[in-house]
């Protein structure tokens, strides 16, 4: 239940990762592209005024000064009671009746690229290239840089068409009266907002990360307690099952044996010991799964010599059932894990194929790139398909009638393999089973 909890959180994380990746990486994505649309628009202003913007342009409905005094007009009446009288009749009678000054209706007009303030601020120069390699100065408004590097800079260009240079400058390449002309302008001022909500992004996105995982810590250990509870009481009530079953069993099976020594072995004595046996070895998987824990010591261990030397004490049980068992261990393989644990995965992989086979059986275990593979097979009267159910706990396949087995000790191997952060699958193809174990 602790893995299970774990995973929660991790994955949940990566969830919230993955998801502010996404957001974080196409707003700045989006912030950098308009940045860039923007400075191409005003490069190709430039281009289009063959290079130089026109900082004298006329500019229309211009509004006179406000504290410019009236002109007196010839004829007009100048004494002091008459300019008294215009005095009283231009000064305004309420002074909420004034409105605002609002440049073009309060809209956007006088923001961005095409804000006639831009001709004025922009930073930037033109020259020219004649076909033989001539550089002539159009335009130059720049500072960081004397009109020689510009020149220089201009040529090292021309073989370009639009894009970024030395970082926070924007250059267009374009032909205009048989010559070549090159302009650069200065966008550092348009891109360090940019740069400073990148730098905002890592850094939320970073505080973000370390509370979402908080979060999920305190919201995983809330969801799971009640589960972790259950699950304590599942195993709690499990083990004192076992220990109520033992004794009675005990006593059974002492009283079969004495009226064996009495009056001999007979059916009924027979029956008897059978189903304490059986229910024996239910109690005893029970036990062992009420007692599973994941924290179990464990020491790295050559699981191919304790494979082998398993499977050879067992080969006189497949040759009693006339099964001819296969075995391919690679040498030298070795694993962290519980040396009891490994040994049960072990019996019960041996016990499944002892039940199952029909007339083979095998065991291989090898290296596969940086993972260890132990698979089983034999073959088996089932449809073709996947089986996993049967890793469930008291569940068996439709071929497991009239075999003895509780269905509990697949789901041990469950446990233990994913314990060890492993995976496993059962399936059946033309015929044969395959029970393949990834640690």
């Amino acid at each position: 239940m602790n893995k299970a909890r774990k995973k929660f959180v991790i994955f949940s994380e990566l969830s919230v990762i993955l998801l502010l990746a996404l957001l974080l990486t196409t707003i700045n994505v989006i912030n950098f592209t308009m940045a860039a649309d923007e400075a191409d628009m005003m490069t190709e202003r430039i281009a289009r005024m063959n290079g130089s913007l026109d900082s004298d342009r006329k500019i229309d409905n211009m509004v006179p000064p406000p504290d410019e005094a009236p002109s007196v007009t010839e004829g007009s009446d100048s004494s002091p009671a008459a300019a008294q009288s215009r005095s009283e009749n231009t000064e305004p009678k309420n002074n909420r009746s004034i409105k605002q000054f609002r440049l073009n209706g309060g809209r956007f007009d006088n923001m961005g690229p095409n804000s006639p303030e831009m001709n004025s601020s922009l930073r930037y120069f033109t020259y020219s290239i004649d076909k033989d390699g001539n550089v002539e100065k159009v335009d130059f408004r720049m500072s960081a840089v004397s009109e020689e590097q510009a020149a220089s800079w201009a040529q090292s260009l021309q073989n370009g068409s639009t894009g970024w240079t030395n970082t926070s400058y924007r250059y267009r390449v374009y032909e205009a009266n048989k010559k070549l002309y090159v302009t650069v302008i200065d966008q550092s001022r348009e891109l360090w907002p940019c740069y400073r909500i990148l730098i905002i992004s890592i850094i939320g996105g970073a505080v973000l990360i370390i509370i979402s995982f908080s979060a999920f810590q305190i919201l995983g250990r809330k969801l799971f307690r009640p589960l972790e509870e259950a699950d304590r009481k599942q195993k709690q009530f499990i083990s004192k099952l076992e220990n109520e079953f033992k004794m009675p069993l005990t006593i059974i099976n002492a009283d079969t044996e004495t009226l064996e020594r009495q009056g001999g072995t007979n059916d009924q004595t027979k029956s008897i010991d059978k189903q304490v046996r059986r229910m024996t070895r239910l109690v005893k998987e029970l036990g062992a799964l009420s007692i599973f824990d994941e924290s179990e010591s464990r020491t790295r261990i050559d699981i191919s010599d304790l494979t082998m030397a398993i499977l050879e004490n067992n080969k006189a049980k497949f040759e009693e059932k006339n099964i001819s068992l296969s075995i391919d261990i690679e040498p030298g393989i070795s694993l962290y894990i519980s040396d009891n644990a490994y040994k049960e995965v072990m019996r019960e992989l041996i016990s499944n194929s002892l039940k199952f086979s029909v007339s083979k059986a095998s065991f291989t275990l090898a290296r596969h790139k940086d993972r260890i593979k132990l698979i089983q097979k034999n073959d088996a009267k089932l449809p073709d398909g996947n089986y996993d159910q049967i890793f469930d706990r008291f569940t068996m396949l439709e071929n497991a009638e009239g075999t003895s087995g509780t269905g509990l000790g697949l789901a041990y191997v469950k446990d233990t393999v994913r314990a060890s952060n492993g995976r496993l699958s059962a399936a059946v193809r033309n015929g044969t089973m395959t029970i393949s174990i990834d640690l």
